[in-house]
């Protein structure tokens, strides 16, 4: 589950993801409705929270809304690990545990990264 999000909106945030396009509720409601029962009105306020919270745009299509990411999943990840970041009171300290507790294949994750996208001020 996403931080700072329940478990329905995480789901939801997930398929919407997945898609890579801009959906209906309706949409979300038919595929949500393979794994478990849940009403129409659910997923509408659901996206309509997720809206307000400025993670989905909408854009009126008749009666209805599309919606649409307002960015990446690996971005919105981002943004959490920043905000984690910036709110733990000692940023370097808080970046060494992290680092103490990465996996190998998250290290080399991160090296490779390193290697795209150099830390500002070094590489070529």
């Amino acid at each position: 589950m996403m931080r700072g999000l329940g478990e329905l909106e995480s789901t939801i945030m997930d398929r919407l993801w997945s898609y890579h396009r801009p959906v209906s509720v309706r949409e979300v409601l038919e595929d949500l409705r393979q794994e478990r029962e849940i009403a129409y009105t659910t997923v509408m306020t659901v996206m309509d929270n997720l809206h307000t919270k400025g993670l989905l745009t909408r854009k009126p299509v008749g009666r209805a809304y599309i919606y649409e990411t307002v960015s990446t999943k690996e971005a919105h990840t981002a943004d959490i690990m920043r905000d984690s970041l910036a709110g733990s009171g000692n940023q370097a300290a808080t970046l060494v545990h992290f680092l103490e507790r990465l996996t190998p294949e998250e290290a080399g994750a991160l090296e490779a990264a390193l290697r795209v996208f150099p830390p500002k001020g070094r590489g070529a």
